[in-house]
C-alpha cells in the first residue's frame, strides 16, 4: 500500500515538474554573419519564445555590448503570435579591432525571472595588406621611422564630394506631372475657345473659302492676259493654258469631265446642257482652234488670238450662274469681269 502511495507521489511531481518547465520563457541569440572585417556590421537577433502575455524586457545597450564590439542601432521588437508569444530583437553591431570575441550570453527578464542566452561568437579580420605595406607598418613599429607616408600605407585620401551621374528616369517624375498638368490646361482652354467661337460664329474653323466656278475662271483668264503669251510668240502655250482654264471651268460648271475628253465630244456635252447657240459657238472657235495650234501647228494671226480670249470671256459670263448680291454687299471678286472689247470678225474663225 505504502509502495502505491509512492508511486502516485512520484507521478504527481513529474506531472508538476513538466507543467512547470512549460511554463518557462527560452532565449536564443545567433549572429549573422559571424565573420566580418573592421567596419562592418553584423546583426544580433534575440529570440525570446515564452506563453502570452509574458512580460518580456530586452537589454537595452547605451553603446557597447561588450569590449570591442559597439552597438550601433536597436531595432524594433517582432513580435508574432502563435499557439506561443514568439519575440525578436535585433541589434546592428559593428568593431574596429581585429580579434575573436566571445560573448558569454545575454540577459532577458521575464517578469520576476532572468534568463540568459547561449553564448556566441563573432570574428573580426583586418584586410588583407599587400607585402610591402606590412614591411612599412613593421618599420613604424620598430620605430626606424618617424614620417608616415601614405603612399606607401596605401591609403587613398578622401576624394571630393561628386555631383551624382545625369539618369533621366530620376526626374521624369518631377516633371511629368507638372507637364501633364499644363497639357491639361491648355486642351481645357483651347476646348473653351472653340465652344465659344462655335456658338458665336457657327463654326469651330474659319472654312475655306471657295470661289464659283465663273470666278476661277476669269481670274484665271486675267492672269492670262497679263502674261501676253501669243505677242512673245508662244503661241502653243498660249492655246494650252486657255484650254485647260475654259476645260475646268465646264468641268466644275456642268459636271462634264472635259480635261479628259476630245474637243467634239466637249462641243457635243455643252450643246445638251444648255439652250443658246452663242455659248457653244464661242467655245467651238475656242477648241478648234487650239487643236489647230497644237496639233497642226498652225500659226495664227493676231486677231485670231485676241478673238479666242474673247469668246472664252463671253462663254463664261454667258453660262455662268448669277449669283444674287444682298443691297449693300460687294459682288465676289471676278464677278464683275467682263470680256475685253476688241474688234471682232466673226468671217475670220478659222474652220475645223
Amino acid at each position: 500500500m505504502l509502495k502505491i502511495k509512492n508511486y502516485i507521489l512520484f507521478g504527481v511531481l513529474c506531472f508538476l515538474s513538466i507543467s512547470v518547465s512549460a511554463q518557462k520563457s527560452t532565449v536564443r541569440v545567433t549572429v549573422e554573419p559571424s565573420d566580418i572585417l573592421i567596419g562592418d556590421q553584423a546583426v544580433i537577433n534575440l529570440e525570446v519564445i515564452s506563453p502570452k502575455g509574458r512580460n518580456i524586457i530586452f537589454p537595452v545597450y547605451a553603446d557597447t555590448l561588450i569590449k570591442g564590439i559597439e552597438v550601433l542601432k536597436m531595432e524594433k521588437v517582432d513580435t508574432t503570435m502563435t499557439e506561443v508569444m514568439t519575440l525578436s530583437q535585433k541589434y546592428i553591431i559593428t568593431s574596429f579591432d581585429s580579434t575573436l570575441y566571445h560573448v558569454p550570453y545575454m540577459e532577458v527578464i521575464d517578469g520576476v525571472d532572468t534568463l540568459r542566452s547561449n553564448d556566441f561568437g563573432l570574428k573580426v579580420t583586418s584586410p588583407q595588406l599587400s607585402d610591402s605595406t606590412m614591411a612599412y607598418l613593421e618599420m613604424l613599429k620598430n620605430h626606424e621611422t618617424d614620417s608616415i607616408d601614405f603612399v606607401k600605407l596605401q591609403i587613398s585620401d578622401i576624394k571630393d564630394v561628386q555631383s551624382p551621374k545625369f539618369v533621366w528616369q530620376d526626374y521624369l517624375s518631377d516633371f511629368l506631372i507638372p507637364f501633364l498638368i499644363l497639357i491639361a490646361i491648355g486642351a481645357i482652354g483651347l476646348a473653351i475657345y472653340f465652344f465659344t467661337r462655335k456658338k458665336k460664329k457657327g463654326y469651330f474653323f474659319t472654312p475655306k473659302v471657295v470661289l464659283p466656278p465663273h470666278v476661277v475662271a476669269l481670274q484665271g483668264l486675267d492672269k492670262l492676259k497679263a502674261k501676253k503669251l501669243s505677242q512673245k510668240g508662244m503661241e502653243k502655250e498660249y492655246y494650252t493654258e486657255l484650254t485647260d482654264i475654259v476645260r475646268l471651268y465646264i468641268d466644275q460648271r456642268f459636271g462634264i469631265n472635259a480635261p479628259e475628253m476630245i474637243t467634239e465630244d466637249i462641243i457635243e456635252a455643252v450643246h445638251r446642257s444648255t439652250d443658246a447657240s452663242s455659248p457653244e459657238n464661242s467655245l467651238s472657235q475656242i477648241l478648234r482652234l487650239a487643236d489647230l495650234v497644237k496639233f497642226a501647228k498652225y500659226n495664227p494671226l493676231p486677231d485670231e488670238n485676241d478673238l479666242s480670249l474673247v469668246n472664252a470671256y463671253l462663254f463664261v459670263n454667258q453660262t455662268k450662274i448669277e449669283e444674287v448680291t444682298p443691297v449693300g454687299q460687294q459682288p465676289a471678286k471676278g464677278d464683275a469681269a467682263v470680256a475685253p472689247t476688241l474688234p471682232v470678225d466673226n468671217n475670220n474663225t478659222p474652220n475645223s
